[in-house]
C-alpha cells in the first residue's frame, strides 16, 4: 500500500480504515448492549430465588424430552444398587482415611 509523501495513507485507504473503526465500534456498541441485557437477567434471577429453581426445572424438562426425542437408549438414569449388594459405605476398603487429631 502506497503512502502520500508526508507518510498518511491514501484518501480510499484512509476511507477503508475509518470504515473498518466504525464497523468495530458498532460491534462493540453491541456486546455492550448483549452483555448488559444478560446482566439485566443474571439480576433478575438473583432477586427472585423461585424464579432459578422455575428455570432450572424447566431446562431439566427440555433435557429429558430432548434425550427421548433424541432416543438414546444407552443414556438411562443409573438405577439404584440392590439391597443385597454391598455399596462402597458398607465395604472394608473404603476411600476415605478417617485420621484423628489430638
Amino acid at each position: 500500500m502506497a503512502t502520500t509523501s508526508d507518510g498518511d495513507l491514501p484518501p480510499t485507504a484512509q476511507a477503508r480504515a475509518r470504515e473498518g473503526v466504525e464497523h468495530l465500534q458498532a460491534a462493540a456498541r453491541e456486546l455492550i448492549e448483549a452483555a448488559r441485557a444478560a446482566l439485566d437477567v443474571a439480576e433478575e434471577l438473583v432477586d427472585d430465588p423461585e424464579s432459578v429453581a422455575s428455570l432450572l426445572g424447566t431446562l431439566a424438562s427440555v433435557g429429558d424430552l430432548a434425550r427421548r426425542v433424541a432416543g438414546s437408549p444407552g443414556r438411562t438414569r443409573p438405577q439404584p444398587a440392590p439391597a443385597d449388594r454391598p455399596g462402597p459405605a458398607d465395604r472394608d476398603e473404603s476411600r476415605v482415611q478417617r485420621i484423628a487429631v489430638s
